[in-house]
């Protein structure tokens, strides 16, 4: 089959085509004739020699894929060969087939393209993870997104907002702000230019926010902390702006906050079969009715990912990249 590399650590030049062995389906596993797959930032940080691959997984990048079940251990899953699922993998998503959990398969939502379902497992299995389960966003709590026009953040945005909470999301330039509120963020924040915790405490009367989505961390914690409110969560999910921060913890103390996070990648096949089916309950309903839809800012073909790579690195997308395979 053909696929795409990582020759070495490097800039996205290192993706290249190549041709591998077809992979074989262990227990509880599904070869899925891959029609997309999405590009998101953990491959970029693989590609460049930052995220390690966990023990067994394929060394091919890509987290998510869409296309069709054509052999493998079906099990009790409801799935037959020949059905159009999208999938959660720990890697070997830039391949045209690629082998899957059978229970980190979803359906593809009714109307959408393959391209459109390849966008959706990454982000949605760690929104749900991380905004509903780690964070517990509960009814009549608020949200802070940071970096809203992202994969994660348009994903964030739309979930928490058809489940009726108010979102506030960050991004950088007043387009993607306005982007951010299209989505139904009800207000978004200039990092360039605005002080996002001054204007969280101002849009919330001073309570702050009940929950923060931070990819970011670095010097952006102090600042979370201080926007949130009494028995806010803050959680992490990457550190674009580095591993440390300075955080008064007698206001962690005082106003019982939580700082948490959590890389869903190592996770076991159980803990996301879990999420799987949370979503597909909670979520697909959402996709399905058009209350929520997949946000596709550009495709590239498969020989084309390292094209896709800096595109990602350049941060002017909104909303998800995808490759199509076939």
């Amino acid at each position: 089959m053909r696929a795409i590399e990582i020759t070495q650590p490097g800039a996205p030049e290192v993706l290249q085509l190549c041709e591998r062995p077809m992979p074989v389906a262990k227990p509880g596993e599904v070869i899925i004739k891959v029609h997309a797959a999405g590009i998101n930032r953990p491959d970029v940080f693989q590609r460049t020699g930052n995220y390690p691959v966990p023990p067994g997984a394929s060394d091919l990048p890509g987290l998510e894929v869409a296309g069709e079940i054509v052999d493998g251990d079906l099990g009790n899953s409801g799935f037959s060969k020949g059905d159009m699922v999208c999938a959660l993998v720990q890697g070997g998503g830039y391949a045209e087939y690629c082998a899957a959990p059978v229970e980190q398969c979803l359906p593809v939502p009714k109307g959408m393209s393959a391209v459109e379902a390849a966008s959706l497992p990454e982000t949605f299995f760690t929104v749900w993870s991380n905004v509903f389960d780690r964070g517990n966003l509960s009814e009549g709590e608020t949200l802070l997104v940071q970096g809203g026009t992202s994969g994660i953040g348009v994903t964030a945005i739309q979930l928490a907002t058809a489940m009726g909470h108010r979102v506030f999301a960050t991004a950088g330039s007043d387009d993607k702000c306005r982007a951010c509120e299209e989505l139904g963020a009800e207000r978004g924040i200039n990092y360039r230019s605005e002080d996002f915790a001054e204007v969280v405490k101002a849009a919330t009367g001073g309570k702050g926010v009940d929950v923060v989505l931070d990819m970011v961390a670095g010097d952006y914690l102090p600042r979370e902390v201080s926007c949130l409110a009494d028995d806010g969560r803050i959680v992490i999910i990457a550190l674009l702006g580095g591993a440390k921060a300075n955080v008064s913890l007698g206001d962690v103390l005082r106003r019982r906050l939580t700082i948490t996070g959590s890389t869903l990648r190592p996770r076991p096949v159980a803990f996301k079969a879990a999420i799987a089916a949370k979503l597909r309950q909670n979520v697909w309903p959402l996709l399905e009715s058009g209350k929520i839809k997949p946000v596709i800012y550009k495709t590239f073909p498969l020989a084309e990912a390292a094209q896709a790579h800096t595109l990602m690195e350049s941060s002017t997308h909104v909303g998800k990249i995808v490759l199509e395979v076939i």
